[in-house]
């Protein structure tokens, strides 16, 4: 059981807190300079249209990957010798990666968490993940991605409490060059993840007209 712990930012729309975010979930490229950004100008008109806008989350659909990763809720990790599944709260969504080392697919279906294999290297597991859509955000303010998405993942335990993190993008058709990121996971001991499910107690369908 692990719970992120970071800088803040105003990021109201995930419906949290804001000083339990990451600085990378409001903004992935924060560590960037506005005149260095690696995001491709075609692609600044979506980014600040999707600014301020409710995200991906409060449609009951995933946000994506790494911003599944930063989530500030618990998460759990389920590992066996041939699969690693990691249980996120907030989202209700399970991810699995490989260990048995098998390769992605070559011409993987369109995923919201993609299609992830993952190997050890020492003490590191390092989990690459293909077959993204082009739907999901890699942030709070909607930082987009497209199908050639490829995110690589590096999870090293420095200790009993703290999981290091660090991820990098790689998607050519949306940004100039890869980048990382790293920050760090906490243990929760003695806790357990409790069941969500995004449409409980929705208020829609009352409003729907019937036949």
């Amino acid at each position: 059981m692990n719970r992120l712990f970071g800088g803040g930012g105003d990021l109201s729309a995930l419906g949290d807190s804001p000083s339990a975010f990451s600085k990378y979930l409001v903004n992935i490229l924060v560590d960037f300079k506005p005149d260095e950004t690696p995001l491709r100008p075609e692609f600044a008109d979506l980014l600040r249209q999707r600014r301020g806008k409710e995200t991906p989350l409060l449609h009951c659909l995933p946000i994506g990957i790494p911003a599944d990763d930063l989530l500030p809720g618990p998460f759990k990790i389920i590992q066996t010798p041939g699969l690693t599944l990691i249980r996120n709260e907030y989202e209700n969504t399970f991810r699995q990666i490989y260990t048995d080392g098998r390769k992605p697919p070559a011409d993987p279906d369109p995923l919201w968490l993609g299609y992830s294999v993952g190997r050890w290297d020492g003490d590191t597991l390092q989990v690459d993940t293909v077959g993204f859509n082009d739907k999901g955000w890699l942030d709070g303010i909607g930082h987009p991605q497209s199908e050639a998405l490829h995110v690589t993942e590096r999870f090293h335990r420095r200790d009993f409490g703290h999981l290091d993190v660090q991820v990098t993008i790689d998607d050519p058709k949306v940004y100039t060059k890869p980048f990382s990121v790293k920050f760090t996971e906490l243990l929760l001991p003695d806790s357990d993840i409790v069941e969500y499910f995004c449409a409980e107690n929705e208020k829609d369908r009352s409003h729907i007209e019937r036949n």
